[in-house]
């Protein structure tokens, strides 16, 4: 879903679930690679959620990321993948890859499934919210 109106900010800001151990180690992964200051990172628990975007409700972004760049413009889920890999040092030429024919399709139907069960899959992964801190 895209969304139009939300002030973020001069950075592009990546709206998280930290409770989650797949999304805060991808977080980290993704502070470790993006471009100096490219992102600020914001868990959809912070307190200054709904006054710094009032459009974004907690439990939406708990079901799935939100990036909201600095134009306002607001990319959910898979949506965001490509505006993310963009921004990352030596993985921006992957940004390409989700504009080929088919990949919209299949990464929403990968994302949303991923996202329902990433509890399970960290478990598997033994990621853990412990290992991240």
């Amino acid at each position: 879903m895209t969304q139009k109106g939300i002030s973020g900010g001069a950075k592009t800001a990546l709206i998280y679930d930290s409770a989650c151990p797949v999304c805060s180690t991808t977080v980290k992964w993704i502070e470790k690679n993006g471009e100096k200051d490219s992102f600020e990172m914001v868990a959809c628990q912070s307190e200054t959620l709904d006054a710094r975007f009032p459009g974004i409700e907690p439990e939406a972004c708990r079901q799935a990321m939100h990036l909201v760049l600095p134009d306002g413009t607001v990319l959910r889920g898979e949506k965001a993948l490509p505006e993310i890999f963009k921004r990352l040092k030596r993985y921006r030429p992957l940004a390409a890859f989700f504009r080929l024919p088919g990949v919209e399709l299949v990464g929403r139907i990968f994302y949303r499934w991923f996202a329902v069960r990433r509890y399970a899959i960290a478990g598997l992964f033994h990621i853990s919210l412990r290992k991240n801190k």
